[in-house]
């Protein structure tokens, strides 16, 4: 079953379409390893968070307790504007460093305009992400991901090799300026913009590492999976092989697939043509997405809460 992917990895994504379970699967998957003995960490990147209801407590942008016993669970919720301003507040202090003093309004002004300019709140979770990664496999056994809907997921998996690629390309405009100031210097001419440019280029050598060690996390197999929730139904279907086209194009493993709220079999009357409703939109998923493997969980009486009811949904994901 699934917890046999979870088993051996050490970083764990979880997508799909909203409303079909992701956050339930995630704390579930974490429990099960937690309650096999591992220090597990549970991320929401969702910013529809739903971990502090589900597990009945405040949880929020620092990481929390959410379970003891053999192993241990902790949870966080990351908080999209408080890491956007975060994000923000860090650049525009290695902005104003490194800029002369009368361009200290025109950097305030651009980084203004940055807060809620496209891919600003991307840029900044993915962030959040590398640290979460980062600390993950430094403090825990493994950490998992509840990420937001499918589109956003998909946008937000391309983003380390694209921010690499941007860097790199700075990286080339930097190499020419090096390239300048280093032959006034052998000319004996002193270039005071060659120290401040020397810093940029450390700055930027660091955050391509950072993201080149990101991509090389997300693209192995042996350490990532990315793990697909889903609703028998034909938006959920059809968005969950999109995402697992994107996913397999940008080079992360997918593990499998989590068909949650099913209709209970044999149960007749509407529920029985409900489940052959379900039964045409999975025979396209096979055909699709056949060599994944799958498990069905039935739809529930009631809400999934806390640990007694997310232990009862797990039993059904080992």
């Amino acid at each position: 079953m699934l917890t046999d992917v979870v088993r051996g990895r050490r970083v764990l994504f979880l997508g799909g379409k909203g409303g079909v379970g992701k956050t339930t699967t995630a704390s579930a998957l974490a429990l099960v390893q937690a309650q096999e003995g591992r220090r597990v960490l549970v991320v929401s990147t969702d910013p529809a968070h739903n971990l502090g209801h589900l597990w009945q407590r405040e949880v929020g942008d620092t990481v929390v307790p959410l379970w003891r016993g053999a192993g241990l669970l902790d949870g966080v919720e990351v908080d999209p504007r408080r890491t956007t301003d975060a994000h923000l507040a860090q650049v525009g202090s290695t902005l104003r460093r490194l800029m002369p003093d009368h361009l200290a309004k025109e950097v305030d002004r651009h980084l203004d305009l940055a807060r809620d300019a496209p891919g600003t709140h991307e840029a900044a979770v993915l962030e959040r992400i590398a640290d979460a990664v980062e600390t993950g496999l430094a403090d825990y056994d493994l950490v998992v991901f509840d990420t937001a809907p499918s589109g956003h997921t998909a946008r937000l998996m391309a983003l380390p090799e694209t921010m690499s690629a941007w860097t790199e390309g700075l990286l080339r405009r930097r190499d020419r300026a090096d390239k300048f100031s280093g032959a006034l210097s052998g000319l004996g001419v002193r270039d005071p913009k060659a120290e401040r440019d020397s810093e940029i280029r450390r700055t930027l050598l660091r955050r391509r590492e950072r993201f080149e060690r990101l991509r090389s996390v997300l693209t192995d197999p042996e350490t990532t999976s990315f793990l697909l929730v889903l609703a028998a139904e034909r938006l959920p279907v059809l968005e969950t092989v999109e995402l697992a086209g994107t996913l397999r194009k940008l080079g992360v493993p997918v593990g499998g697939l989590v068909v949650n709220k099913r209709s209970p079999d044999g149960a007749g009357g509407l529920l029985a043509a409900r489940r052959a409703h379900e039964d045409e939109w999975l025979a396209v998923l096979d055909a699709e997405l056949g060599d994944l493997p799958r498990v069905e969980c039935e739809l529930l009486p009631g809400e999934v809460t806390g640990a007694a009811g997310l232990e009862q949904f797990g039993a059904a994901l080992r």
